[in-house]
């Protein structure tokens, strides 16, 4: 049995809830401290909640062979992390519920645990302000021992089911704090969360780990209350201030009930300045737990010279591991070569098919022309040329926001400016399925073709949009790959197709049905069936399974119905080098300019798409390269403007989704609440590697087989890139909270230190500037897209600015924290 010592000033503490009779310990001999002993964990913080659940159940055969009424004691522990005062607001609100209604019994003189018990529930009961009418005295008291329900009569183990308690792990063994006990309790009978505390007068005796008791913390709750007003989590908040034997001492000496809340006002002080790292004298109480926030270090001008720093930089670390990301996973005893194979399919799908989609739907909706071409055709430019020069323009901004280490400034995008903007493209995806569905519903649904195509030609010269198609590469692949829209199509032809409603509703069904199956298989890692390795393999080919088996359904099994295809003209030339002098100066000066707003917004997405996939939680190991990456960028977009080919630059939600499908991830249990992490993501170039040259390759493949992937199938690819893209979004997370139940709240960072309604105001707000991102990023006006990079520009000004006004600074970064 643990005696009554133990060192104060050890640097780690342990709760435990295990409390055995006599007889039970030496009918278990040495195992019992065996079993003690492996709870022992190194480290300067350790802590334990033990809960402590007897079933015995024995049947009448059991009892004939066991006379004595032998059972089984259902013992399980687990850590349970000190109350950080600075950081979580439960800890002050738990405190100060206590004390407004404080039950609290100064000079016990029971000297049985039950006894005790029974006075700390009476004195609840007959409080003044007590809401419990139905309470049931003798019902709390059995749920707050083992033997409640149990069959044998006099025979039962008398045990406390759920305790907290301070423990010192050493080499030797754990050792108890047994000057106090918290216990826990939760019943359905009752309505609001109740606290009371009782001081003995005497030490007592109480069994194994309890030998000297002077204190005893009773915490009763209901059983569906919010992940942070649990009875767990109260007990918590009390518990860490009685590990403190200072304090404990000081609680002694108290004479009336004024006097002992005003200890534990001090108390709470005092851990609130020791979570600050203000009080060098409790040091020996501080524990891992306690999170000192780093002062963020504003940008001065010296971070962004000598020039090229941050290239050389990147270079540096990534040259060294630049081999081994063609050879991790191939070479070596951990192979992955079936997850490569698996996320090159995803990565070719995800890349090809949205690149189609986008290509039918701008065609439709520009008549075969971008937002350059449009401008081109306003002011009688050359666009080959234009766009050349705009490129040039570009890739020119961005080879100086490399060398003068530009991208330190998307250190000012905290993570819920960065989610805004993510959540901004996820809605893209959505929209654009919207807006295809609803354009095969106008044409196929009870609408004249005739007047849908006047309408269509009038909103164009509205727009001032050209009538010719681009003849570039850029074309080729982001127009000519394209649906082949009615307006584009003689009467005559068009005349001869069949144009019935069930075109209309059978797009509508395989759009829905490429959601359904590729998301369920993209959740069925998670589902009992199968086998594991047969689960991740279905689950990473989600996408590819998905389209080629509703492509296979629309095509063979509904011959008889029309439905859109993409058109192919094999008669563009695809590489056509621009004649640069063609342009005159002004018209030059002209594509600066928009060659600028461009490089701005290539800047922001690409810094912004690494740094997402870059973050803590995924765990990446061989470093970034954001300057690097941005030279790579301009260098080969210079190639590309010359001879007309589309820009690239790293795409969301694709990228954050490649690193999610290389990642090996499990599902752990917090509070009730089931979570995904990762554990380590395999970094290799050959997934990216082999998708760009199955891309290329996809050229062959035209008109056929790709002509036999229908445009509702693309519509239901966006819509599921859009839905897996939204996972990991606190962002879309917190806008979900506002339909849940305070019960069903997850226990994340920002439940626990900040309050619910400023959590909720902090939403609001996030959905105001979202809200601002889609009026300039989705207008039909070019010129108002021209623009929308300035406005993601300035959600730093407002993040740093005007929020502070509103909500606290404090509060702010908690949400903007990653954990």
């Amino acid at each position: 049995m643990s005696q009554c010592a133990y060192p104060e000033d050890a640097g780690y503490l342990k709760c435990d809830m295990d409390d055995a009779s006599e007889t039970h310990e030496e009918s278990l001999g040495e195992e019992a401290f065996d079993t003690v002993n492996s709870s022992i964990v190194s480290g300067e913080s350790v802590r334990f909640f033990v809960h402590v659940n007897l079933q015995v159940q024995p049947s009448q055969a059991a009892e004939s062979e066991l006379p004595d009424g032998c059972g089984l004691l259902h013992t399980s522990r687990k850590y349970l992390k000190l109350k950080n005062f600075e950081e979580e607001i439960r800890a002050h609100r738990d405190l100060d519920g206590f004390l407004d209604r404080a039950s609290i019994i100064l000079n016990e003189t029971a000297t049985s645990l039950d006894d005790v018990l029974r006075a700390m529930l009476l004195r609840l009961v007959h409080k003044p302000d007590n809401t419990e009418s139905d309470c049931n005295l003798d019902l709390l008291m059995a749920v707050l021992f083992t033997d409640a329900g149990t069959p044998m009569e006099g025979k039962a183990v008398h045990l406390l089911s759920d305790t907290i308690q301070g423990v010192t792990a050493t080499v030797t063994g754990v050792q108890y704090q047994q000057s106090w006990l918290c216990i826990i309790c939760t019943s359905k009978s009752l309505l609001k969360r109740h606290v009371c505390i009782s001081r003995l007068v005497r030490p007592q005796n109480w069994g194994e780990n309890c030998c000297e008791v002077r204190f005893v913390i009773l915490v009763l709750a209901p059983p569906k209350m919010k992940s942070t007003k649990t009875a767990t989590e109260v007990g918590r908040t009390f518990a860490t201030m009685f590990l403190d034997i200072t304090f404990r001492q000081k609680l002694l000496k108290t004479r009336t009930e004024e006097e002992f809340k005003e200890a534990l006002v001090h108390q709470r002080q005092l851990l609130t300045m020791m979570d600050q790292g203000l009080t060098p004298s409790l040091k020996h109480y501080s524990i891992s737990s306690i999170c000192i926030p780093k002062s963020h270090q504003p940008l001065q001008q010296k971070d962004f010279f000598p020039v090229g720093k941050g290239i050389r930089e990147d270079f540096a670390r990534r040259f060294p591991v630049y081999p081994l990301d063609f050879t991790d996973g191939i070479i070596g005893k951990n192979k992955a070569v079936g997850k490569f194979i698996t996320t090159t399919l995803f990565l070719y799908f995800a890349c090809l098919l949205p690149t189609i989609a986008f290509g039918s739907l701008n065609d439709e909706i520009t008549y075969g022309a971008i937002v350059i071409r449009g401008i081109c055709d306003d002011y009688d430019l050359d666009f080959n040329t234009f766009y050349a020069w705009t490129g040039l323009w570009n890739s020119f901004f961005l080879t100086l926001y490399a060398l003068f280490n530009f991208s330190l400034i998307m250190s000012l995008f905290k993570r819920s400016t960065e989610e805004i903007i993510a959540l901004f493209i996820s809605m893209t995806f959505v929209l654009d399925a919207v807006k295809g569905i609803v354009k095969i519903f106008q044409k196929y649904y009870g609408t004249s073709h005739g007047n849908h195509n006047a309408d269509h030609i009038s909103v164009l010269s509205l727009l001032g949009l050209g009538t010719s198609l681009n003849t570039s590469f850029h074309t080729a692949l982001n127009t000519s790959l394209l649906a082949n829209p009615p307006e584009l199509t003689s009467v005559s032809s068009r005349s001869a197709e069949h144009s019935s409603r069930e075109t209309a509703v059978l797009s509508l069904l395989i759009m829905l049905g490429t959601l359904w199956l590729s998301y369920t298989l993209y959740q069925f890692k998670k589902s009992p069936y199968l086998h594991p390795y047969m689960r991740e393999i279905l689950s990473d080919c989600a996408l590819p399974i998905s389209v080629l088996t509703f492509s296979i359904i629309s095509s063979y099994g509904f011959q008889e119905i029309n439905m859109s295809k993409f058109r192919y003209n094999p008669s563009e030339r695809l590489f056509k080098i621009a004649e640069m002098q063609s342009l005159s100066l002004g018209a030059i000066g002209s594509a600066m300019g928009l060659g600028f707003l461009l490089s701005m917004l290539f800047f922001i997405e690409q810094n912004l798409v690494a740094a997402l996939a870059n973050a803590p939680e995924n765990r990446l190991v061989k470093g970034t390269a954001y300057h690097w990456d941005l030279l790579l960028i301009a260098i080969i977009n210079t190639g590309l403007s010359l001879f007309g080919m589309p820009w690239i630059h790293a795409a969301y939600p694709h990228s954050p989704l490649h690193v999610r499908a290389l990642a090996v991830v499990e599902e752990r249990v917090e509070n009730g609440h089931i979570y995904e992490t990762i554990v380590n993501v395999w970094e290799t170039r050959l997934t990216t590697l082999g998708a760009s040259i199955l891309v290329g390759f996809s050229l062959l493949l035209l008109p056929l087989p790709l002509q036999w992937i229908p445009k509702p199938v693309l519509y239901g690819l966006f819509l599921y890139i859009a839905l897996t893209s939204i996972d990991a979004n606190q962002l879309f997370e917190r806008m979900a909270l506002l339909l849940k139940d305070q019960a069903s709240y997850p226990p994340t960072h920002y439940i626990r230190r900040v309050p619910q309604r400023k959590i909720h105001y902090f939403t609001g707000l996030q959905v105001l500037q979202l809200l601002l991102l889609c009026a300039f990023g989705m207008s039909p006006l070019p010129y108002m897209k021209m623009i929308f990079p300035l406005i993601m520009m300035a959600m730093i000004p407002i993040r740093y600015k005007l929020l502070p006004r509103i909500i606290e600074a404090k509060y702010l970064d908690a949400m903007d924290a990653e954990h």
